[in-house]
């Protein structure tokens, strides 16, 4: 009987119940490692900035840990998960959107805060500090989480006598109205407003660094004509900025756009469309965008590491350490003596 359910299940189901694992599997490691690595290390950015890095790598774990692992995988390996019956079914979406909120946020405001160091110089010293990334960190932590608080009153658990155990459901008897507002507000917050703001910081970015170097150009073919030359160190440090906040930020566009797309679609379609039908292309393609934005809370570290070279040689001198500690426990004599009783 069940290997005849598994044969009639549809090539998606079977293709999110591999990689849901894995992505946690690599994500969640590859967080902890950055979050360290920025922690004790100077990696050639400043205090603030890697503030920011660490508090993403916080709000990305929580992505996976309550998304992927208690939800999804859960979802796909149990046929009762223990979110279907209260107060867990109240409660799922109010952590799940709270740290989806606070992971997209979190990148914005890094954008911004990149964007104002690398473009103005009156407000950089009052903005760009430790302390001030500390009070807009807290900030978006925890007003991220109290606009996924009316989600609480948004599912009811049931019993199914068809199904014969709880599911967790729409709540019925809600207001259109209150659906719609939760439904706008959530799609504002997670698709259109970060969006709006990432593309157009960037552009603006890109274009200040632009003529920022037409003006340094001219400044060097001068200072060669009087025979000076001008250190190219603070060139070097905004452009390896640069680099970083444009991979991280649209990466993290790049990703999430599928799902935004698919989002919105559905929404328009209506609140009750039956998202376990793969029949419907829609639901395909909304799963694949769910896959692809989820994504970007296990990518940061290997994009760092591509972009940053001071971090990708703590990142090498990390793993080597871990290695020789690994040889030396594995090798030990304690390790290979047997015990006395």
């Amino acid at each position: 009987m069940r290997g005849d359910m598994a044969a009639q299940e549809h090539w998606m189901i079977h293709l999110q119940r591999v990689y849901y694992p894995v992505l946690a599997a690599i994500g969640i490691p590859s967080n902890i490692v950055s979050f360290l690595i920025f922690w004790r290390r100077k990696c050639m950015l400043s205090k603030s900035s890697a503030l920011y890095l660490m508090a993403i790598a916080v709000a990305d774990t929580a992505v996976l840990l309550f998304i992927v692992v208690l939800e999804l995988i859960v979802k796909f390996y149990t046929v009762e998960p223990f979110w279907f019956r209260d107060p867990w079914c109240s409660m799922r979406d109010v952590f799940n959107y709270g740290a989806y909120n606070v992971s997209t946020w979190l990148v914005v405001v890094f954008t911004a805060e990149r964007f104002l160091a690398i473009t103005t110089w009156s407000l950089k010293n009052r903005i760009c500090n430790p302390r001030c990334a500390l009070r807009v960190i807290c900030v978006v932590f925890v007003v991220g989480h109290l606009l996924a608080v009316p989600y609480y009153w948004a599912y009811i658990s049931i019993y199914s006598q068809d199904a014969q155990h709880w599911l967790c459901i729409y709540r019925p008897d809600s207001p259109l109205e209150y659906a719609l507002t939760m439904v706008s507000l959530q799609a504002t917050l997670s698709h259109i407003l970060p969006f709006i703001f990432i593309i157009v910081l960037n552009g603006l970015t890109l274009r200040q660094i632009s003529l920022s170097n037409r003006v340094h150009t001219a400044a060097e073919m001068c200072k060669s004509i009087s025979g000076h030359k001008v250190a190219p160190l603070l060139r070097s440090r905004k452009r390896k900025s640069a680099v970083l906040l444009v991979t991280v930020s649209m990466t993290f566009v790049l990703l999430s756009t599928t799902r935004s797309i698919t989002q919105l679609i559905l929404r328009t379609k209506g609140l009750h469309v039956d998202r376990d039908d793969y029949s419907l292309d829609i639901n395909v393609a909304a799963d694949i965008g769910t896959m692809l934005s989820l994504s970007n809370a296990a990518v940061n570290m290997y994009l760092y590491a591509c972009t940053q070279t001071k971090f990708r040689q703590e990142f090498i001198a990390c793993v080597k350490h871990c290695l020789w500690r690994g040889c030396l426990v594995r090798n030990s004599p304690s390790s290979c003596t047997p015990g006395h009783a």
